[in-house]
């Protein structure tokens, strides 16, 4: 009998896995993964259903009046609650004589919605030239009878359509919605922030939108040409492209435009982040933060920069909430604090650094804004804006409660199992 060597005593041969078997493997693993996914959201679905019913938000909430100031050679007026802006842009459509750009992603169909479609309607009637952008995907369940505008040669109407190619040939170019809340009337006044259109946004939601007078106006104005200019179809006039007829630097657009591959809000976030000195204050509806603001925001804290950020203890979509809490557990230990809107929605999407810088737009905090949708977002340097977006900042957190590291490590387990499950969500979210 031959000696077997000691190698070859101590090989044991083990049947390699087939392809049909990893492939079966592979199968039940997604399968599970997807599974258990979907249980996590009708978990949190139901629970947060059942929690509304029991529990409605108030809808009221303290808001800081409307304020004028001097910003750049022109006057920014800052709107944190929704009857004052929608009367305000009420008053300037029915005022206009030449002009009007209006683009929205939600556009209800009830009282406060029915007000900005008589007065559109009216404005062309009258002779000025109307062109309305909206988003097809943001007005999905909103009645098509609402839809319905009546047909003048001085009313242009562009619905950004529902199904884009991007989505099933993964061209970037191609993706993203029209998030975007503009007004603009007559070259002279325009608005961006928050606020979409509705009866829920004029009183029961905490936003924050702007009015902007005078030549930096014309950043506004650029954002709305580009993008009309960019998406019209063969029915719908071209508006002529006249640039800026000044321009300073302390007054900015910052426009994410997926067909062009340009995402600058995301830059512009960074980057002021990554120059704090003293403080950071930001306002999120949805707070679900990427690898690189995570990172900038962690590293400002640790470096002593007084970091806040106040969302909504709950807010309208209790899946972006979830993704977002997967992210708490590192922002606190850094030493930022998180502050939770109490009683209502906010919807807000500002940043304020330092007591002279700031934003104010229509991006979230999350990949679909910051990579993905059409955005807009004004950015602004100066000390008398930068110190009333803090006082509106304080302002907000009279109706905050804040979250202690204490207590989020004592949260339960059934909350972390479904945390880790549905972060992977939060890119898509």
């Amino acid at each position: 009998m031959p000696i077997l060597k000691h190698a070859d005593r101590l090989r044991i041969d083990l049947p390699r896995p087939s392809l049909h078997t990893l492939g079966t493997a592979a199968r039940w693993w997604v399968t599970a993964v997807v599974g258990a996914q979907a249980a996590a959201i009708a978990t949190v679905m139901i629970v947060d259903a059942v929690r509304k019913r029991r529990d409605p938000p108030s809808g009221e909430f303290p808001h800081t009046a409307p304020l004028t100031l001097p910003v750049a050679e022109s006057e920014v007026t800052t709107y944190t609650y929704g009857a004052d802006v929608f009367d305000a842009m009420l008053a300037s459509i029915r005022g206009a004589t030449r002009t009007i750009y209006f683009e929205t992603y939600i556009w209800k169909a009830d009282e406060v919605g029915q007000q900005f479609k008589d007065e559109l309607v009216a404005a062309a009637r009258r002779g000025v030239e109307v062109f309305i952008a909206v988003d097809s995907f943001g007005n999905l369940v909103v009645d098509p009878r609402f839809k319905r505008l009546p047909t003048l040669a001085t009313l242009h109407v562009l619905y950004f359509p529902l199904l884009r190619p991007g989505m099933l040939t993964l061209n970037m170019r191609k993706t993203g919605r029209d998030h975007r809340k503009l007004l603009i009337v007559d070259d002279r006044t325009g608005y961006v922030g928050g606020y979409n259109i509705g009866s829920l946004y004029r009183t029961q939601w905490r936003d924050t939108h702007v009015r902007v007078e005078g030549p930096a106006v014309c950043e506004l104005q650029n954002a709305f040409v580009d993008f009309w200019n960019d998406h019209r179809h063969g029915r719908h006039p071209e508006i002529p492209d006249t640039g800026a007829r000044s321009w300073d630097p302390r007054v900015r657009a910052a426009q994410n435009a997926p067909n062009r591959l340009l995402f600058p809000v995301r830059g512009l976030y960074l980057e002021a982040i990554d120059r704090a000195a003293h403080h950071i204050y930001i306002t999120q509806g949805y707070f679900i933060p990427d690898r690189e603001i995570l990172t900038a925001l962690i590293a400002a804290a640790r470096r002593g920069v007084d970091v806040r950020v106040l969302i909504p203890e709950v807010s309208n979509h209790v899946l972006a909430d979830w993704a977002a809490r997967s992210y708490y557990t590192q922002l606190l230990e850094a030493g930022v604090t998180l502050w939770l809107f109490q009683g209502a929605m906010v919807h807000a999407k500002t940043m304020t650094v330092d007591g002279r810088w700031s934003t104010i737009g229509t991006a979230n905090v999350d990949r679909l804004s910051m990579t993905g949708n059409f955005e807009v977002n004004l950015e602004l340097y100066d000390d008398g804006l930068g110190a009333q977006m803090e006082r509106i900042f304080a302002t907000d957190l009279t109706n905050a409660r804040e979250l202690t590291l204490a207590e989020w490590r004592s949260r339960r387990i059934v909350g972390r199992v479904l945390e880790y499950v549905l972060k992977p969500l939060g890119p898509l979210l």
